[in-house]
């Protein structure tokens, strides 16, 4: 009987991992077109209703998908990687070329952005599942911290031109000209995927599972993993309040601070740069510095950044509280991603990114119906104020014990958690 892959990790050189980089080249391209997407949205949004609570409602359907975590996980254990990853590509492919091309012929209603909100963001959970679970097949084990870096450092490139040029679209032509783009980024990154090939992680023990069993030991690893739990726990908070930031930043922008579509574009373009900085400085501190050290920083000069944020009126003062905020999150995401990684075994990864996913992110369909309603009822700047609180006091979370440790701990924490 055929023995089930248990461990498919690339003996490639890093410099010379061309599957890698093209897969991270993919990424890239379609990650810069959900920058013009963040902008082109709510300008959309913004055009077909002027309102802010409907704003909240579309946010909240594109995070619904989020209650499906547990399902995609398996889902991901259970099936094609590669195929699931080329799903989310061409689904939302489709979806952003029809939206577009129904804003530019003015035929666009909310119900139409609504199910397109939906859609893509089911798909992108689908997408984003997939992606994390095939990282570690592609590369040594002991280069996932650095990969990491890279990619994350490589996908905030994208925010630092993609957001200016959606910008400078959507102010001389049209925001369906911006969805368009964003489109086709898509069908690039489907091209990119589809030339890459990516183990089939299937095993025939789980098959002969059911599906809640698969959930089950998706949780239990979790809860039983502390690094994981509490890291977890920080996000869940966390992500509530900057899914209020994120809900209305743009609004706040534009209709409060009064800024052009151009400033706009080029205030998130200035937020890629110090992502870009951040994610190429995680791999660095990592080597002096503790998870939990590092982590409850990071997190917690984040959200004073919002806070910050909430309060200006400049656009230069806006562009520097931005790049200090993405600079931090960049620190953050490489750090959660590698630990997740690290102690997870290659058959639980989609189950455990998905579990996680879905413990972090299930208040974010609350949240940004949240973020409109405290809107209307007070203002853009007072909702991302309580937004940036919440982030600030959820940073308490890194301070677990579990945390305390560098890579080298994490790493026995693997084998005591086996």
């Amino acid at each position: 009987m055929k023995r089930p892959i248990t461990s498919t990790q690339s003996s490639v050189p890093l410099t010379k991992n061309y599957p890698l980089f093209r897969f991270i080249g993919g990424n890239v391209v379609s990650f810069m077109g959900d920058q013009i997407y963040l902008i082109a949205l709510p300008l959309m949004v913004l055009a077909v209703t002027g309102s802010p609570v409907s704003m909240g409602i579309i946010a909240a359907l594109e995070r619904l998908p989020i209650l499906l975590q547990p399902m995609i996980g398996i889902i991901s254990d259970r099936f094609s990687r590669k195929t699931l990853l080329l799903i989310g590509d061409g689904g939302r492919m489709i979806l952003t070329g029809w939206i577009g091309l129904l804003s530019i012929y003015g035929n666009l209603y909310l119900w139409q952005l609504s199910i397109a909100a939906f859609g893509i963001g089911l798909l992108s959970q689908v997408y984003n599942t997939a992606q994390f679970a095939a990282v570690p097949s592609l590369v040594n084990k002991q280069e996932l911290q650095l990969v990491n870096a890279l990619n994350t450092g490589a996908l905030q490139t994208a925010t630092l031109s993609a957001p200016a040029i959606g910008g400078l679209v959507v102010s001389l032509y049209h925001p369906g000209i911006a969805l368009l783009l964003n489109s086709f980024s898509f069908l690039i990154a489907f091209a990119a995927i589809a030339s890459i090939s990516l183990p089939f992680h299937h095993s025939q023990k789980s098959g002969k599972q059911t599906m809640l069993h698969d959930l089950k030991e998706g949780f239990r690893f979790v809860v039983s993993t502390k690094a994981i739990l509490f890291t977890n726990l920080a996000m869940l908070f966390s992500t509530f309040g900057t899914t209020l930031l994120l809900t209305l930043l743009v609004f706040h922008l534009k209709d409060t601070i009064q800024l052009t579509s151009v400033q706009i574009g080029w205030l998130l373009s200035g937020g890629g740069a110090g992502a870009i900085a951040g994610a190429l400085f995680s791999g660095f501190l990592t080597k002096y510095f503790s998870y939990r050290n590092l982590l409850f920083s990071a997190a917690f000069t984040g959200g004073l950044s919002i806070m910050v944020l909430s309060q200006l009126q400049s656009f230069h003062s806006l562009f520097a509280a931005n790049m200090a905020g993405t600079c931090t999150v960049s620190i953050l995401n490489p750090c959660l991603a590698t630990i997740r990684q690290r102690l997870t075994p290659v058959r639980l990864l989609g189950r455990v990114q998905a579990t996680s996913r879905f413990m972090s992110w299930i208040l974010l369909p609350v949240a940004a119906v949240s973020a409109g309603l405290l809107a209307d009822l007070t203002s853009t700047g007072t909702a991302i104020f309580i937004g940036g609180a919440v982030s600030t006091m959820a940073s308490l979370f890194y301070l677990h014990p579990a945390l305390s440790g560098n890579a080298a701990k994490i790493k026995n924490e693997q084998q005591q958690a086996r």
